[in-house]
């Protein structure tokens, strides 16, 4: 993972949009409220936001905020059509729109938003990642949602900083290869959706269980939360004093039983583009 240090928790800024999709998950907060939220997260001692070129009206969620982790290849997200594109042109010319937009001379954290399967890995996204990455307009590689042959073959290109993948009590398939890989490749996972959408951070929810019941769980964890309101960004923050023991984590991980756990993750849009289903093309070189 060379020299970068993930941060334990981030700002994710997905929801500081109004329009779908963006507001897919929860209430999203208006452009005034989102600045707010980002400068309170700073004071705070957050250095480090995440969003995507896809995010926002005209990729507003890009123009609130400056040194972050940004993502690119998702160009159409709909309830029933998500499409992605990674072709060499679409790299470069979406990676200098998103400098342009953020203000600022490189991106530290350059994220493949799920991966294009019409070409191979190693010519299309990766080649011409690692080319941006010498002219040092990104520092680090990231993938969201890479199958274990697809991220090994883009580490060999160029070492992979980061895999973002869900990850919560219920999609914990991740646990049983993909996770081991990135021990092995010293690749950072960054969950995203961690306290379920939503669920485990509800009102009722709160009222009936300790209030750091969850994040007890996602403390050992690198994570970043789509914040709307400060008050939830205080409770975030105040998870990382929380110190678990072996005990406690699988006692928060029996509570749902890997085996009981039945029924699509995500919406059939997504599930076609998902991990599971992103390995690409070999090489025409390749043995």
């Amino acid at each position: 993972m060379a020299d970068f240090e993930m941060p334990r928790v981030r700002l994710g800024i997905q929801r500081f949009e109004k329009t779908l999709p963006n507001a897919i998950y929860n209430s999203p907060a208006f452009d005034e409220d989102g600045i707010t939220i980002i400068k309170y997260a700073f004071s705070k001692g957050i250095t480090f936001f995440d969003t995507s070129n896809i995010y926002g009206v005209d990729h507003s969620s890009e123009i609130l905020v400056g040194k972050l982790a940004t993502k690119f290849g998702i160009v159409k997200m709909e309830p029933t059509q998500v499409v992605v594109k990674g072709t060499v042109e679409y790299v470069r010319f979406y990676c200098d729109a998103s400098l342009k937009r953020l203000g600022v001379d490189y991106i530290d954290l350059y994220y493949v938003h799920w991966i294009y399967r019409s070409g191979p890995i190693e010519e299309t996204q990766m080649g011409e990642l690692q080319k941006l990455v010498e002219e040092g307009k990104i520092k680090y590689i990231g993938l969201s949602e890479a199958s274990p042959n697809t991220i090994r073959r883009a580490h060999v290109v160029h070492p992979i900083t980061a895999l973002q993948m869900e990850y919560f009590l219920w999609t914990r398939d991740i646990e049983e290869g993909l996770i081991p890989l990135c021990r092995e490749l010293r690749i950072a996972i960054v969950p995203y959706s961690p306290t379920a959408h939503g669920f485990f951070a509800g009102k009722a929810i709160a009222d009936s269980v300790p209030t750091d019941s969850l994040l007890l769980y996602l403390t050992p964890h690198c994570t970043y939360a789509g914040i709307t309101e400060i008050k939830n960004l205080d409770e975030n923050i105040g998870a990382l004093r929380v110190k678990l023991t072996e005990d406690d984590l699988k006692e928060i991980s029996d509570v749902v039983p890997t085996l009981e756990i039945t029924g699509p993750r995500i919406y059939k849009s997504f599930a076609r583009v998902s991990y599971i289903f992103a390995d690409t093309p070999l090489p025409k070189n390749s043995k």
